[in-house]
């Protein structure tokens, strides 16, 4: 039996569904204990609207979007604070219009962040909770591709998502289970080796328990380590019962693949690393809230919640494919996923009380 040193998944990371009311306004979490969160990705579920990230490193007023390369950008009226169990808003109508409602993912990190200076040649910003394997990384770029950049996590990342903050760029994602040193996009790019990329891109072999590094492509760093430019950096370790980060094989037919994460999710991220045309798979356990309702938003298309087909099962100990859709089951197609738990299927060790299906 896999336990957990993590009672609670919502001391770390917690979904709010909200409406819009298009006023300044604080969100406040549902649960009785305090959260507060330091990523917030906001999706309006109603309308084609962008993802909207903003964490507490970059600041309420810089926003970046996992549908779009553009550069972050200064607004006022999105997210406004990060409060001690929620979050506040402007009247932007992409997180706060009248007509609209939404949800919010949100993860604990460790506040503001503070200096780190693991890497090589570059000192980076982290805000860390070593309890849940999270990290917000923010740091200038040196140009060199032999450089590093501290993570603060402790452990090896098995996942990190990172981006060009100054400039419009892709969004780079490194996950443990893909090929040697390949990447992904949010542009719904199938696996690639950095030399695939002029500016290259991190590189899962120089990733170590203290930092995270990279590698030229056919020409230079740009990419992830330009010369004078900020980066921002989402990096993650699993934990037993409360996060994994894994993969699978479809089957292609409505039968399809259990995953076993250990735990049952709250949020689930499914990417076809063998299809370049296939979206990235985004699933809650608040939306509908039941199987087989397990409405879809796609990570990187701004298309309101889909909820004409419901693909997943969620379980107790994992989630089980329910569709042929190459964005998750093709047949003998490879697909990485990130899962965050509700519950664990059992708390640490001496508790008797597992986790139970929807």
């Amino acid at each position: 039996m896999a336990y957990t040193t993590i009672n609670k998944s919502t001391d770390n990371f917690r979904i709010k569904l909200y409406a819009g009311n298009a006023s300044n306004r604080s969100i406040t979490f549902d649960e009785s204990t305090n959260m507060q969160p330091d990523l917030v990705w906001i999706k309006s579920r109603t309308n084609a609207e962008w993802h909207h990230l903003v964490d507490v490193v970059r600041g309420t007023t810089s926003n970046i979007y996992s549908n779009a390369t553009n550069a972050a950008d200064t607004d006022n009226d999105r997210v406004t604070a990060f409060g001690t169990n929620g979050f506040s808003l402007g009247v932007d109508d992409g997180v706060n219009n009248a007509s609209e409602t939404f949800v919010a993912w949100n993860w604990k990190a460790g506040g503001a962040g503070s200096s780190n200076t693991d890497g090589n040649n570059i000192t980076s910003t982290v805000s860390v909770n070593t309890t849940s394997g999270f990290s917000i990384v923010k740091y200038t770029g040196t140009g060199s591709a032999s450089d590093t950049i501290g993570h603060g996590l402790g452990v090896k990342p098995d996942m990190v998502i990172m981006r060009p903050l100054g400039y419009s760029g892709a969004w780079w994602i490194v996950h443990k289970n893909n090929n040697a040193d390949h990447i992904l996009e949010f542009n719904t790019n199938g696996q690639a080796n950095i030399s695939s990329f002029g500016g290259g891109g991190l590189r899962y072999s120089t990733f170590t328990t203290s930092v995270i590094g990279g590698a030229n492509g056919s020409s230079n760093s740009d990419l992830w380590n330009k010369s004078g430019e900020n980066y921002i950096a989402y990096c993650f370790a699993g934990k037993t019962g409360y996060s994994k980060f894994g993969s699978y094989t479809g089957n292609g037919n409505a039968d399809g693949p259990f995953i076993y994460t250990g735990f049952k999710p709250a949020f689930v991220l499914i990417k076809n690393k063998s299809s370049s045309s296939t979206n990235w798979q985004m699933y809650d356990n608040k939306r509908e809230g039941y199987n087989p309702q397990n409405d879809l938003f796609r990570a990187n298309l701004a298309d309101a919640e889909g909820n004409g087909t419901d693909p997943i099962d969620i379980y107790s100990n994992g989630f089980k494919n329910r569709h042929t859709a190459s964005s998750q089951n093709t047949s003998g197609d490879n697909y990485i996923y990130m899962a965050i738990a509700e519950e664990p299927l059992v708390a640490n060790v001496g508790s008797s009380i597992p986790a139970t299906a929807r």
